[in-house]
């Protein structure tokens, strides 16, 4: 027999008992014992694939949570990168704000803007120089090449990757370092070559082709209207 004082709580709040998933276990699992090996008991078995219909649903209740926090984290950092670039008074804080505090904020290692030129020895540019590694140029053709790795696809116009042999020759002596990257095709407007916005990780998983690409796809479009106010 139950003890006296036990009873009674459980009399007068059942709902105690229907909420605990140990005690209702416990409690199935004593009437089929009770019922002995050759009943089946149907309503335990029904049961029991509602529980595992439950555990899936609150599993995936917790993974579409946590993406969308992970989503809304992300487009708070995409905000505050504009927002730093947006503050630049001239095309050298731009710059510098590009390779300083917004590759902090959207945790990356490096940055690079690619630009094509027709001139043999545009690297070698005074006033290029001026801007650090973060402001690179390569010949006409090289933003397909590099984001399409050499391969004759569609092109995409942002590319999620692990880095390739071509690494070198956006991140030169840093990309020893680089495992993973963003890659943005950029348009300045008619008679510009093309450019690139390349964002460097040491993190081998920060970027992965399954990942969604809206954020990058909208700082992308937003850098090219900052950069086409700065080419006039």
């Amino acid at each position: 027999m139950i003890e006296p004082d036990l009873r009674k709580i459980i009399l007068s709040k059942p709902e105690r008992l229907l909420d605990d998933r140990d005690v209702m276990k416990a409690l199935v699992a004593a009437n089929e014992q009770s019922m002995g090996s050759n009943v089946v008991d149907l309503r335990a078995i029904a049961m029991q694939r509602l529980e595992n219909t439950l555990n899936r649903l609150e599993d995936t209740h917790r993974s579409v949570i946590a993406a969308a926090y992970e989503n809304l984290a992300g487009t708070n950092q995409i905000h505050r990168a504009i927002l730093l670039l947006l503050e630049a008074t001239s095309f050298e804080t731009f710059m510098t704000a590009l390779s300083g505090e917004v590759s902090k904020v959207l945790r990356i290692n490096q940055v690079r803007l690619m630009l094509e030129t027709v001139q043999e020895d545009g690297a070698s540019d005074p006033v290029l120089r001026r801007f650090g590694e973060v402001l690179q140029v390569g010949p006409r053709g090289f933003v397909t090449s590099y984001m399409t790795n050499g391969k004759s696809i569609n092109l995409k116009p942002v590319v999620l990757r692990r880095t390739t042999a071509l690494a070198a020759t956006v991140y030169g002596s840093q990309a020893e370092d680089i495992r993973s990257e963003a890659l943005m095709k950029l348009d300045f407007g008619n008679g510009r070559l093309p450019a690139m916005l390349a964002f460097g990780a040491e993190d081998a998983n920060m970027f992965k082709a399954l990942q969604g690409t809206d954020l990058l796809s909208f700082f992308a479009a937003t850098f090219e209207r900052m950069m086409r106010q700065w080419l006039k």
